[in-house]
């Protein structure tokens, strides 16, 4: 069933590690950071739309945490799994894995920010002034951005980090 140098008793299923499946990975997380700015978009749309009631609208604000959540992925998967456990000279230097390490914890603290920021701003902009759901909804779309843009960062880390026996990565 599985070699004594596995961790894992079973092994994961081919299709698991076929590029058809890295494919949909990839495209997976595109959706869902799609998703996740449409909700904002959304929400900043109709704050400044003249159906919206009330007189709280969309400001800077809202923006910064999706910004650090945007950054975030954008470090996070700037970091191939394969650094992570380089500690020699392959990669032009010492401690590589440290420094991909250092890099990928400020990738999920900067989306970890992103994320704490939205609802700070849901409680202290929203929920406190007790507006009413259309308001509320404001803050509530940017909670849901920030979390799907941080599940669309795993999905593609994950994809695009899968490792396929027979893969040749050919880089200029």
């Amino acid at each position: 069933m599985s070699s004594p140098s596995r961790l894992w008793r079973f092994s994961p299923p081919q299709w698991l590690n076929s590029t058809s499946t890295r494919t949909a990975g990839v495209y997976l997380a595109g959706g869902i950071f799609s998703l996740g700015l449409f909700f904002f978009i959304d929400a900043a749309t109709y704050s400044h739309s003249p159906k919206n009631g009330s007189e709280v609208h969309i400001k800077f604000v809202d923006w910064i945490p999706g910004i650090c959540s945007a950054l975030g992925m954008l470090v996070i998967n700037s970091i191939e799994k394969s650094r992570l456990s380089a500690d020699s000279f392959t990669y032009s230097g010492t401690s590589v894995a440290w420094k991909a390490r250092l890099v990928l914890f400020l990738g999920f603290a900067l989306m970890a920010g992103g994320l704490a920021g939205s609802v700070t701003v849901l409680v202290l902009k929203y929920a406190l002034k007790q507006y009413p759901f259309t308001t509320l909804y404001f803050g509530i779309a940017n909670v849901v951005a920030n979390g799907l843009i941080m599940l669309s960062s795993v999905v593609l880390w994950i994809s695009q980090n899968m490792e396929e026996d027979y893969t040749y990565n050919l880089a200029l």
